[in-house]
């Protein structure tokens, strides 16, 4: 079957695809990406001869078309989303329409941003006896969200949430999270751009999430991470440790030794 590869180019930083990801980039006739969230300079990494499409302006059923087209004159075409593109990057409706033109699609993984993030802010999201849950969702807008999935139900669990999609909507994040039970002073740490050259780091908490937004002008672009494990002094007054590194912990790799 003829096939297209969906590759996830990563937050940002051109570095930041994978080692397949970027060899397959590197041997492809027909590069599509998302001009308004990919980096130009992993773009640029394609062979010179390859044709280099922007599908920013383009709609579905126009970017299924010229892909369809392009592997039909049995090109190697890759499709080049930002991030990781399980996460939020619409690709299952491109799939299906590939499908129906007897098109195959491989995915190749890349790295989100939520985890771009937690690393430019220094974070571990899980940690032990503290939080061992991470949701990732977003806020409702204009696309709404399943009423299960409602964010006030999701805090219930007072686990680290990160939110995509949401910077235009902290008042409403504010409230629901305050609605869950969340104390004001949890901390929020929003990445802006994460890993890009004008990466913006801003560290606040639930109360002061709203005017810090307002205030650095963040309207888009952001990761928003928020709970307990985004605290940088959550080891200063009490220490969270796992079993993994415990001497006295026995696993198939060491056996622990009695203090």
């Amino acid at each position: 079957m003829d096939k297209i590869y969906i590759i996830g180019a990563g937050p940002g930083d051109p570095d930041l695809i994978t080692v397949k990801g970027l060899r397959l980039l590197q041997e492809a006739d027909v590069v599509m990406y998302t001009d308004s969230l990919v980096n130009d300079e992993l773009i640029a990494k394609a062979k010179p001869e390859a044709e280099i499409m922007k599908s920013a302006g383009m709609a579905l059923e126009e970017m299924v078309a010229l892909m369809v087209e392009r592997v039909k004159q049995g090109k190697l075409v890759v499709r080049v989303h930002t991030g990781d593109p399980a996460m939020f990057g619409a690709t299952m409706e491109q799939i299906a329409l590939l499908k129906k033109e007897g098109i195959g699609v491989e995915i190749i993984p890349g790295v989100s941003s939520v985890f771009a993030s937690a690393a430019a802010v220094g974070a571990e999201l899980t940690i032990p006896e503290l939080t061992q849950t991470v949701i990732l969702t977003r806020a409702e807008g204009r696309t709404p969200v399943p009423e299960l999935e409602k964010l006030k139900d999701l805090a219930a669990h007072h686990c680290t949430i990160a939110l995509f999609l949401s910077a235009t909507l902290t008042k409403k994040v504010v409230q629901e999270l305050t609605d869950a039970g969340w104390s004001e002073d949890t901390p929020v740490a929003v990445v802006q751009r994460a890993t890009w050259p004008d990466q913006l780091i801003v560290r606040t908490t639930i109360a002061n999430l709203e005017q810090d937004m307002r205030a650095n002008g963040i309207r888009s672009h952001a990761m928003i991470l928020a709970g307990w494990a985004l605290d940088p002094r959550i080891h200063e007054n009490e220490e969270y440790r796992s079993k993994l590194y415990d001497k006295e912990f026995t696993h198939r790799f060491r056996r622990g030794v009695k203090s």
